[in-house]
């Protein structure tokens, strides 16, 4: 997610949705979710019935499915919130506001809400469930939506759908990890898995998607119908009166949703011109179709599957910046996953560094890789400086987001630190070991969750030796 933001102070959803990495097929087998759902705006209500086939991949005998209910962090009482207070009136623009999930029925086992804060659907299962086993599992839910500029809420020009369903948390060996959502940084971490989606939304609306749709309209209402092959989530935008803008990039067809961008071309030619050179750079974009939308978000976007979204409170070249972060993405995120709660400098660090490199492939930008660069280490330069006067600066990356203490160190160390380490690295490996052991690291975890060794590991495969490296900046032992 870009961290700029849209409304309040610094540089510091939704949503839309995601197909098929079908050029990079995992060998994983996948969870299936088929999801039909209607949008009720008057009630700001969304009632969805879901099935889901859930696989065992770990090494171990389950007795139960856990999901993840991320909506429940809107609910009034919340223990854990989605947005900090610093920018909680800018999220909140009509004041308090609340929603939720509410599972009305469920049948497959024996069901009930736990977790830290109301934050795990738990299933037990009839019968053991073991490894490479399907259990499957149906339910009903109610969502009900607060009016936020966020992932999911309902904003003043357009309302976001993002991990608004029961999401099968993450599994391995170890069991389901229970996550719970924090206030800065994405706490999402998905395998890959195969969706139908069938939703419904009053005719005047647009639901705006990443995927391929047949549509059906009839007595004022719309449905989408969506399949979506091994992708980390579906999400949506809808809202009324969106136009489009298009074009082809190297073979891709390019889209732009937006309702208030006063230019929007530009836009549009910045999405495709990011991802012509980020292909070129680390690998073929994987689809065949990539679309970004404009939306009410109190940050300056937030990436999706062959998806990604812009705020609508941004200055141009805060519009440019997060297009490029988000289309970055796609490869560092949508392509090649990461434990975006344990180690969210992976796949943000990178993120935001290869928008060094756009823009030092593109200087009609007016910026050069050097200047992203130097921002981003003065920018770290004076977090260390501050927190170090305030009695000490936590200088790891690599630790759980419930540990930073707020945006302003996350993005400080995820964001700004990240991309002085993958130019440290550039530095020390040369230019040719550094973007062949990207274009490995690329292509070897196309589809898969690829962890912090993995990464290190790719250097070491084409001789840059740089564990040490990248254990000074991420166990914070470096001064810069």
């Amino acid at each position: 997610m870009r961290k700029t933001l849209a409304v309040l102070c610094c540089a510091v959803l939704l949503f839309p949705f995601f197909l098929t990495l079908s050029a990079c097929k995992s060998a994983r087998a996948k969870d299936e979710y088929a999801i039909t759902a209607e949008y009720f705006p008057d009630e700001g209500r969304l009632q969805a019935d879901m099935s889901v086939s859930a696989v065992n991949t770990s090494a171990n005998v389950l007795s139960e499915l856990k999901f993840a209910l991320y909506p429940n962090a809107y609910r009034e009482g919340a223990k854990y919130k989605p947005v900090s207070d610093l920018f909680s009136s800018a999220c909140y623009y009509d004041g308090a506001s609340y929603g939720g999930i509410r599972i009305d029925s469920l049948s497959g086992g024996e069901w009930r809400v736990c977790g830290e804060d109301e934050n795990i659907l738990a299933v037990s299962l009839a019968k053991p469930l073991y490894p490479d086993e399907r259990a499957a599992v149906s339910l009903s839910f109610t969502l009900t939506l607060s009016k936020n500029h966020h992932r999911l809420g309902i904003g003043k020009n357009a309302v976001n759908l993002a991990h608004f369903y029961p999401v099968l948390c993450n599994l391995t060996d170890g069991g389901y990890t229970e996550y719970r959502v924090t206030d800065c940084g994405d706490p999402f971490v998905s395998a890959g898995a195969d969706y139908k989606v069938s939703m419904t939304v009053p005719e005047d609306y647009t639901l705006v998607h990443g995927g391929e749709a047949s549509i059906v309209t009839e007595n004022g209402k719309t449905t989408y119908n969506i399949v979506a092959k091994d992708v980390r989530d579906v999400a949506f935008v809808l809202g009324r009166d969106f136009k489009c803008e298009s074009m082809q990039a190297g073979g891709v067809q390019v889209e732009y949703f937006f309702q208030s961008d006063e230019d929007p071309k530009s836009t549009l030619a910045t999405a495709a011109a990011a991802l012509a050179f980020f292909s070129e750079t680390f690998s073929p974009y994987p689809k065949e179709r990539y679309v970004v939308a404009e939306t009410d978000f109190v940050f300056g976007g937030m990436e999706y599957s062959a998806f990604a979204v812009v705020s609508n409170g941004l200055r141009k070249s805060e519009r440019t910046d997060a297009v490029v972060h988000e289309t970055a993405h796609q490869w560092w995120y949508y392509a090649v996953g990461s434990n975006q709660v344990e180690e969210s400098w992976q796949d943000e660090g990178l993120s935001e560094y290869s928008v060094a490199l756009f823009y030092g492939a593109h200087p009609e930008y007016g910026q050069s890789y050097r200047d992203r660069v130097a921002l981003a280490e003065r920018s770290y330069r004076s977090y260390f400086s501050v927190y170090t006067q305030l009695g000490g600066a936590d200088t790891r990356m690599s630790r759980p987001l419930d540990t930073f203490k707020g945006e302003y160190e996350y993005r400080s160390l995820a964001y700004d630190k990240g991309v002085v380490l993958f130019d440290k690295l550039r530095e020390g490996a040369g230019e040719r070991k550094f973007f062949s052991a990207l274009k490995k690291y690329a292509g070897r975890y196309s589809g898969q969750q690829a962890t912090r060794a993995d990464l290190v590991g790719c250097f070491e495969d084409v001789g840059a030796h740089t564990e040490g490296l990248f254990s000074s900046f991420l166990d914070g032992l470096c001064v810069i």
